[in-house]
């Protein structure tokens, strides 16, 4: 099916990565207040909102600075270590789960998962913008997010099957390996990016990254 879309290397490696990081944590998505509510001291739906609120408050003020930073720093390697940097910090924040028992762990961890996906969003819009294929700029845009939103959809039926028969430190583990697979593979990528910018980068689509609830 790849094939089809007939994308360049970078493309066709950065939607990889992305539809390997997404459905990893589509795996939590659907669950992650149950997991609050039956894992966690204290845990209930007032916890899994102050969690949902945490993320999105720190990415709300971390993306763009980070956003303006690589900007200024007109080359590819550093939005590709964005990239590898915010999807390790991801690990740290799911691997941290297995761990928890009470609230304040969850937002710490939280907090660096949101710290994660404002590095990883900028390096990775910023890569995929230049190097689309001239004519491709819609196309390439809309079947990643319908090759990640298959990911996601995929890993939300399977997530709670997964918890209901292994538990959900199995279930974490799990999205871990996703995860480090999508940090893996941009690094395919390294010698064929740009150490200055070389391409006017077109306006990208909104990532839109789904906070597990």
């Amino acid at each position: 099916m790849f094939k089809f879309f007939n994308f360049n290397k970078i493309i066709k490696i950065l939607i990889l990565s992305d539809i390997s990081l997404l459905t990893g944590l589509g795996f939590i998505a659907p669950i992650f207040a149950i997991f609050l509510t039956t894992n966690i001291e204290g845990g209930n739906v007032q916890v899994a909102g102050f969690a949902a609120s945490i993320f999105w408050i720190v990415e709300c003020l971390a993306i763009i600075p980070i956003g303006k930073y690589l900007d200024r720093n007109h080359g590819e390697k550093d939005d590709l270590l964005f990239i590898v940097i915010g999807n390790f910090l991801t690990v740290l924040a799911i691997l941290g789960y297995i761990f928890a028992d009470l609230p304040w762990h969850i937002y710490f961890l939280q907090i660096i998962y949101a710290l994660g996906m404002s590095m990883n969003i900028p390096g990775y819009t910023a890569i995929f913008t230049r190097h689309i294929d001239k004519g491709k700029e819609a196309f390439s845009w809309s079947a990643r997010g319908a090759l990640v939103a298959v990911g996601s959809g995929v890993g939300g039926a399977l997530g709670g099957i997964v918890a209901h028969n292994f538990g959900f430190n199995n279930l974490f583990i799990g999205v871990i390996i996703f995860i480090l697979l999508s940090s893996a593979l941009p690094l395919l990528l390294y010698k064929d990016i740009s150490v200055k910018n070389k391409k006017m980068p077109k306006v990208p689509e909104t990532k839109i990254v789904q906070l597990p609830k």
